[in-house]
């Protein structure tokens, strides 16, 4: 129970399940959930997460197709790529993060920071930092999944994408459950870094953002991922097609 409260303490966005997986990730002390389940319950342990709900579904009009609609079938790494931007706020200033994530494991591997409204910026440098890893595999024709947003659907963007054989889908109009993953991820980093790990200072914020982004990648159990962390689903993927 004690290991429990300083693991809820730390990390108190989360609940039961996901801090059962952390302490086994970080100690090797392997409990059942239904155990895990009456310790916090008896300890008072309860998850502070925000819950989020999504618009209703809205003109089904994509100015590029809707890949997911199809029925995607995700084999393996960077076939899918997701990307979205978040919006918080840190003492009083304004931030806007841009992700790319693999749907594949949920590998965050490119990301941008602004501290300016509508930066476009950031989405390029999320892009160009993309492409920089696309650019080792030429041959795989990669899926980039997004939403109707300006800076997505404009020229300058999507000009890029057909010289690395990358595909543009999108999500409808209005309907962000077309890209879900996407949009949970965005409200659970929101809720850990100010949260949990705790950023720090203005000064300090890309900093604390890049180390946010290796604890999201290499330390953080994902339900989604069977509680494995990104980085050891990949690993673990390695070494099964070896």
């Amino acid at each position: 129970m004690q290991l429990f409260k300083e693991y809820h303490e730390k990390y108190p966005s989360h609940g039961y399940r996901w801090l059962n997986a952390k302490i086994r990730l970080d100690t090797g002390l392997i409990m059942s959930d239904q155990r895990a389940h009456r310790i916090c319950k008896a300890a008072g342990i309860v998850s502070k997460s925000k819950h989020y709900r999504y618009k209703k579904p809205g003109d089904p009009y994509k100015i590029y197709p809707n890949l997911f609609m199809s029925g995607l079938n995700i084999t393996g790494p960077l076939q899918c790529i997701v990307s979205d931007m978040t919006a918080f706020r840190f003492e009083k200033t304004y931030y806007e993060l841009t992700l790319y994530m693999d749907l594949w494991n949920n590998e965050i591997i490119s990301y941008a920071l602004s501290a300016q409204k509508g930066d476009r910026k950031t989405y390029i440098s999320g892009l160009e930092d993309l492409i920089n890893i696309k650019k080792h595999y030429p041959e795989l024709e990669m899926i980039l999944h997004t939403d109707q947003g300006s800076v997505y659907s404009s020229k300058s963007f999507n000009d890029l994408l057909p010289v690395y054989n990358i595909i543009h889908s999108m999500s409808r109009a209005g309907t962000p459950t077309d890209n879900a993953a996407m949009e949970a991820i965005n409200g659970w980093i929101k809720a850990e870094l100010l949260e949990d790990l705790h950023i720090k200072s203005k000064e300090t914020i890309e900093d604390d953002l890049k180390d946010y982004i290796v604890f999201f990648n290499e330390e953080r159990p994902a339900y989604s991922l069977n509680y494995l962390t990104p980085k050891q689903y990949r690993e673990y993927f390695s070494e099964m097609s070896m």
